[in-house]
């Protein structure tokens, strides 16, 4: 299931570290209070991640009642955002490129330079 986004309308990844330990209304409150979002947000997918980066857990209301899903990968690790405490909104791609090992946020991206004096 979640190596398929094209049944979520929208993907959020919660970067940092959350405490994998709290249930489905633990990971709603998070949601609601600490990022402004709806956990009743139909076929909305929340990503969490907790210290350990080779184990997350998802969260999907799905109309009728939540979906708590669990994943631990058997080898590897997955390359989570670490460096804020915010709900990320990604596309179907990234999420991809998520479940896949790959990186999804730049550590240093390519920045537009506005002054040419800079370049000499």
């Amino acid at each position: 299931m979640l190596n398929n986004a094209d049944v979520f309308n929208k993907i959020y990844i919660a970067t940092g570290f959350t405490d994998l330990r709290r249930g489905i209304e633990g990971l709603a409150s998070i949601v609601k209070y600490e990022f402004n979002l709806d956990p009743f947000d139909k076929d909305t997918l929340f990503l969490f991640c907790g210290r350990r980066k080779d184990r997350i857990k998802d969260l999907l209301w799905e109309g009728d009642g939540f979906l708590l899903l669990y994943k631990r990968l058997a080898t590897g690790a997955f390359s989570w955002p670490r460096t804020s405490e915010e709900a990320l909104l990604i596309n179907e791609e990234q999420f991809k490129l998520l479940m896949s090992g790959f990186d999804i946020v730049a550590k240093h991206p390519i920045e537009e330079i506005k002054d040419s004096k800079l370049l000499y």
